[in-house]
């Protein structure tokens, strides 16, 4: 395309349509000009293309290989995994006309509370930027864009659409900007999108300093930024700061301000047409037609079972792994035949194939015996999609209760007792030192079953360490307090979070960061100094092919790592130069706002203090009552996969109603809910009956799209 031809001929209305998606997951085309859309899916560990527009839900999404989720992948310590996993998932990008990835999720885990923790890879922002990098590079690799995610601070589901993150400049960039940055600068993402929540008082998608300042001025990047999917708060001001796309689009409000602002001069032309620019930028490199190619399912479900096995944690090994086929076990928990393979949310993917645990036993002919005459006992436990997904934060860091009891019910017996952990969060372990041995899968995507019996039954030793800190406690963590309690989101511990702030103040952990077993040994040198470089060598003493994990802290922090695969009696050097250490000096200032009354209700209140009067209940139960309809819907499904993410779809839902605000719900909804009626709910809902019905009757006008007028 010629994009300065292109631009210099858009009219107002059709800039002020580009810089807009449409349709929900697709950027305006303007037919005038021969600008085609671009088409976008969630990710970030597989494809949720769904079948019909403006649905956020994935009953409906298209059949998909449902890879490890990040938690999982950053265990495996080893950026190739997320290159070939990321180059399988461009390959199916390409075969449904899918131009952009939305992922990685690259958000710091600054509590294991927090209910996305499974989409994000760690507490260290090297190992999250390193892994980032990775994956960005394997999907652009095909011609297809990665959409990097959530910037920034962004690290708490429960006030995620309103919250305010209130942090010292030398936290946010010491912690939590450090792996975008990374990202940036090594992997040169096509988009970056911006998050729902404020920062110091500024919302993501209007912060100048966030989005210009800091990411394209200092850090050079050049590409797309986008919001969130209701992300969008005030659209001049986004446009004055650096924000290009509004997603999804479809709001007339925006385009209004956009035209209003343009003709009375509050709004310069030349924001519109620098943002309407790199939308043209980002279409003329992504757009391209579809690749018939068929997907090979096959090799794809062959490979997230790989990636599985070699990113699963051995925590515990008291000798009863690996498992022997002669001996009889007594197999016991809901996850051996529903095993837990993926998060709950907007991530959510419909799985070309399933393998459980159960399915992989019997292929191999593993029998269940009774506790009576078994030799070993196996129990599948883990966190269930409603103890955490997107949208809400987990009530506490505990398995389910009976999930506790069965296991405790097992060890009684006295019989070697064998823990499968599937979740994407840590949990408190009261029974550690109870069994046997606890082989921690994360969330292993939909082939984790093979990968559960290879490990087992040591076809695969394990190699995976731990990407973030399991504290004995939740109380041992340096929020417990404050996570999670109000609008204003403190971050008074500033960078002291996970291991940094463990072994700062040397409190006991569970399991520390890096932590994780092998069924061979390996030993490591001392690390040794040459200038820039350092250079250790890794040795496997044992008697199987297995890999380790060199990491390089300096002053406290991971400053390098690379995995390495060793056959008996191998060596192998390991040389890293560090990246350059930022030696800038930041404020640790911290200025903390007063929390916000419940009323009067505003546009950007949590949608459940509507029901603190009359007409918000009306407003609230109307529309939560929808949700409901779903939920019955997937209730009366035949089981399934599909009933199985049907609920987990309407669970989502239910929480991010109550977690949303009318202004995002408005924002998100597009034509649905026009933003007139959201004002108009606030009004009657604060008993100003009539004002708000003014409101409501009284629709806001924007011209007809570009795609209409044909």
């Amino acid at each position: 395309m010629d994009i300065k031809k292109i631009l210099s001929e858009m009219t107002v209305n059709e800039k002020a349509a580009l810089v807009a998606g449409t349709d929900f997951m697709y950027t305006n085309p303007i037919p005038r000009l021969g600008v085609p859309s671009i088409r976008m899916s969630d990710g970030p560990h597989g494809l949720r293309v769904q079948v019909e527009s403006g649905d956020n839900g994935i009953s409906e999404s298209l059949p998909a290989t449902s890879f490890p989720t990040a938690a999982t992948t950053a265990s495996g310590w080893d950026p190739e995994n997320l290159r070939k996993m990321c180059e399988a998932i461009g390959d199916e990008c390409r075969s449904y006309g899918v131009h952009i990835l939305l992922g990685p999720g690259v958000n710091i885990k600054r509590n294991p509370l927090c209910g996305r923790n499974f989409e994000y890879f760690s507490e260290d922002p090297y190992l999250s930027g390193v892994l980032g990098a990775a994956m960005v590079e394997g999907v652009q690799s095909k011609g297809v864009g990665a959409c990097i995610k959530h910037f920034a601070l962004n690290s708490s589901e429960k006030y995620r659409f309103m919250g305010n993150s209130v942090a010292s400049e030398n936290t946010a960039r010491r912690l939590y900007l450090r792996q975008f940055e990374y990202i940036v600068k090594h992997a040169k993402p096509a988009a970056l999108m911006c998050a729902y929540n404020r920062i110091n008082g500024t919302f993501c998608s209007e912060n100048k300093w966030l989005l210009t300042d800091v990411l394209r001025k200092e850090w050079g990047y050049n590409g797309l930024v986008m919001t969130d999917w209701g992300a969008m708060r005030d659209r001049v001001a986004a446009l004055r700061a650096g924000l290009d796309l509004e997603m999804p689009g479809d709001t007339a409000y925006c385009r209004r301000q956009i035209l209003d602002g343009v003709e009375n001069g509050s709004l310069d032309i030349a924001d519109l047409d620098r943002a309407a620019k790199n939308v043209l930028d980002f279409v003329d490199k992504y757009a391209r037609p579809r690749d018939a190619s068929p997907i090979d399912f096959d090799a794809h479900h062959a490979l997230a079972a790989e990636i599985a096995a070699d990113s699963a944690v051995l925590m515990k090994n008291d000798g009863a792994l690996p498992l022997n086929r002669s001996e009889k076990l007594h197999i016991c928990g809901e996850m051996f035949r529903h095993m837990r393979y993926q998060g709950a949310g907007s991530s959510m993917i419909n799985p070309a194939r399933l393998t459980t645990p159960e399915d992989a036993f019997k292929v191999h002919g593993i029998e269940n015996y009774s506790v009576g005459d078994c030799d070993k006992i196996v129990v599948f436990a883990g966190l269930t999609e409603v103890c955490e997904s997107e949208g809400c934060d987990r009530e506490n860091m505990r398995l389910p209760d009976d999930q506790l009891a069965l296991i405790d019910e097992m060890c009684q017996t006295g019989k070697p007792v064998v823990v499968v952990l599937f979740g994407g969060s840590p949990v408190e372990l009261p029974f550690d030192d109870k069994v046997a041995a606890i082989l921690n899968m994360y969330l292993p995507g939909q082939n984790g079953g093979t990968a559960v019996y290879d490990l087992l039954f040591g076809e695969k030793n394990p190699s995976g360490k731990l990407a973030e800190t399991w504290p004995i406690k939740y109380e041992d963590v340096p929020c417990a307090d404050t996570f999670g309690k109000g609008i204003n989101e403190i971050y008074g511990e500033g960078t002291d979070v996970g291991y940094r702030y463990f072994n700062k103040h040397k409190i006991p952990v569970r399991y520390p960061f890096g932590h994780g077993l092998s069924y061979t040994t390996f030993s490591q040198s001392e690390w040794a100094k040459e200038g820039k470089t350092y250079i250790k060598t890794v040795t496997n003493t044992g008697d199987r092919y297995g890999a380790d994990v060199a990491m390089l802290f300096i002053d406290g922090e991971l400053a390098g790592f690379e995995k390495v695969r060793l056959a008996p009696g191998e060596s192998k050097t390991v040389t890293i130069t560090p990246e350059p250490r930022d030696e800038a000096i930041y404020s640790d200032d911290l200025t903390i706002p007063n929390e916000q009354p419940r009323f009067p209700v505003t546009l950007e209140s949590p949608f459940v203090d509507l029901k603190q009067t009359f007409m918000g209940r009306i407003f609230y139960n109307s529309v939560m009552s929808v949700v409901r309809k779903q939920m019955k819907k997937a209730e009366k499904m035949p089981d399934g996969p599909e009933k199985d993410n049907a609920i987990k779809g309407a669970y989502f839902m239910e929480r991010v109603m109550l977690t949303n605000s009318l202004r995002s719900m408005s924002m998100s909804a597009g034509k649905l809910f026009p933003y007139n009626l959201a004002e108009g709910f606030v009004e009657m809902t604060n008993r100003r009956f009539f004002k708000g019905l003014r409101k409501i009757l009284t629709p806001i006008k924007a011209p007809k799209l570009p795609k209409e007028e044909q």
